[in-house]
């Protein structure tokens, strides 16, 4: 989870360079983003599935030794058609990787270790997140930016490699094949993808409404198409009867709320720090100014379990919507003329604020639910997760061409107040949490 994490962002440090090399136009240096976020989101939920049917180990080694094909590809891309096509692919990687981990370390681990073994899992997806830009940025300036892509080959199969030497099966055991839900998944792909498009183009809705409209008719066709089919399923995709548990529906919305924050903030920030108009900062600069984010997104999702004990889930939650929108503010003040002091500060605040909810989203949501759905439960999870970073990409990209940087930050400080109110409406009798 680390090196996915790593690569989801180091990636945003390297688009510079990327973009230089390839002459990537503006849109393409988005969907270098979006094609990633977008294709784990689409596949999450059937990484879930196949944790349950094959085992947790099995399905994450698969999505690592394919996560490694994909960076090859990017390795050696010679366009940017190709960067699109292996970023879908790592996306899809991702999609088995991710969900098949999260299902292992929630059904493996004892029921006194759960909490902390999830403030690790998803500690280490933080800490992948925000040192992704330094790493990105040290390696495109020091070895070029195709090193960031080479590198994940012999991680991944490393990786790959314990997860096949776990005798006890990653946690999941294999279970009875079931139908799978095909109809569901395309349905989800279509909503999501056609989502996306719609508000891409947003912006250009004066002068090509129908570039917006369309699209966005499309999506809503597909998740009514969606709803219908996964309530009459036997075996559904998504399973709606989730949904009726409030806590895990409110750990669906803190988990979108919270990728939605992180990935908007870590792309325009790498963006604005190495624009001439913006910090004038070189790669390695930027990523290194990123330091006490991924300090405080680290450090303080390890010890969120240990917090929401001791103050209560849903005031700790809470209260870390709050601080990201705080640190919003000073980071706003910041790169105004304020200088590293308050940016320091700001991004200290930011990275506190968004590990406490994001660190015990996904344990308000398995808790929700029976053990055995922990596979499923968890693609729907992450798969809300990366859709809301490819939204939050979205959204960023249109703030910015209206208010610059600190539109961006604005978006995100709304983002997380809204958080803050799914947050207070935790039902602390159903999610039953133990220390």
């Amino acid at each position: 989870m680390l090196a996915v994490g790593n690569n989801s962002t180091a990636i945003m440090a390297a688009l510079p360079a990327m973009q230089s090399e390839l002459a990537l136009s503006h849109a393409t240096v988005q969907w270098a983003v979006n094609s990633y976020l977008l294709a784990s989101a689409c596949f999450i939920v059937l990484g879930g599935k196949a944790a349950d049917r094959f085992g947790a180990a099995q399905s994450s080694a698969a999505g690592s030794a394919l996560f490694g094909i994909a960076s090859l590809g990017l390795a050696l891309a010679p366009d940017g058609a190709v960067v699109l096509a292996a970023r879908a692919l790592q996306g899809l990687a991702a999609a088995l990787a991710v969900a098949g981990t999260l299902a292992a370390v929630s059904a493996g681990a004892s029921e006194r270790e759960r909490a902390r073994s999830i403030g690790a899992w998803s500690g280490f997806v933080m800490l992948g997140f925000s040192v992704g830009p330094l790493v990105g940025g040290a390696l495109s300036h020091y070895a070029g930016w195709r090193t960031v892509f080479w590198l994940n080959v012999p991680a991944m199969a490393m990786a790959a490699g314990l997860l096949l030497a776990d005798r006890h099966g990653g946690g999941v055991p294999a279970r009875q094949a079931e139908r799978t839900d095909w109809l569901g998944v395309v349905l989800l792909a279509v909503f999501m993808t056609a989502l996306i498009f719609g508000l891409h183009a947003l912006p250009e809705g004066a002068s090509a409404p129908w570039a917006a409209i369309a699209p966005l008719a499309v999506a809503a066709l597909a998740l009514t198409g969606l709803l219908r089919v996964e309530a009459r399923s036997k075996e559904p995709l998504l399973d709606l009867a989730f949904f009726a548990r409030r806590n895990f529906a409110l750990a669906v919305g803190v988990q979108f709320v919270s990728m939605f924050n992180i990935m908007t903030l870590l792309l325009y920030y790498n963006l604005f720090a190495q624009a001439a108009q913006g910090l004038a900062f070189s790669a390695i600069e930027a990523g290194l100014s990123l330091l006490p984010l991924s300090l405080a997104l680290f450090g303080v999702a390890r010890a969120a379990p240990r917090l929401a004990t001791r103050f209560g889930l849903a005031r700790v939650m809470a209260a870390g919507m709050l601080l990201t929108t705080l640190g919003c503010a000073v980071v706003g003040i910041a790169v105004a003329g304020a200088g590293m002091v308050m940016l320091t500060l700001g991004l200290l605040a930011i990275g506190a604020g968004i590990a406490l909810p994001y660190a015990s989203g996904p344990r308000l949501g398995l808790a929700a639910l029976p053990a055995d759905a922990a596979g499923q439960a968890s693609g729907i999870l992450n798969s809300c997760s990366f859709l809301g970073g490819t939204v939050g990409v979205t959204a960023g990209g249109i703030a910015l061409g209206i208010a610059g940087f600190p539109g961006v930050l604005a978006v995100i400080a709304l983002s997380a107040l809204i958080g803050a109110g799914l947050c207070l409406r935790i039902d602390h009798a159903e999610s039953a949490l133990q220390p």
